[in-house]
């Protein structure tokens, strides 16, 4: 359960963003919000890397180049 809880909620602070491309300093800017929800992980952005590699394989991110990704179509509405 845990695990799904991160991956959903990298996934939402990924749509967060506001925009179809990103890069990792994008989203480990807003790293805060997650050490507020797992205040025992010391390891944030590792676990945010850990997940965006998690969304890709699920489909739902394209890995652009490196540190660069960018949200799939059908994730848009999700």
């Amino acid at each position: 359960p845990e695990e799904r809880g991160w991956t959903l909620d990298v996934f939402n602070l990924v749509r967060g963003l506001g925009r179809e491309e990103f890069s990792n300093a994008d989203i480990y800017a807003e790293s805060w919000r997650l050490a507020k929800l797992y205040p025992k992980n010391r390891h944030i952005t590792d676990k945010i890397r850990q997940q965006l590699q998690f969304l890709r394989n699920a489909g739902l991110l394209f890995h652009v180049e490196r540190g660069r990704w960018r949200l799939r179509e059908s994730s848009l509405s999700v």
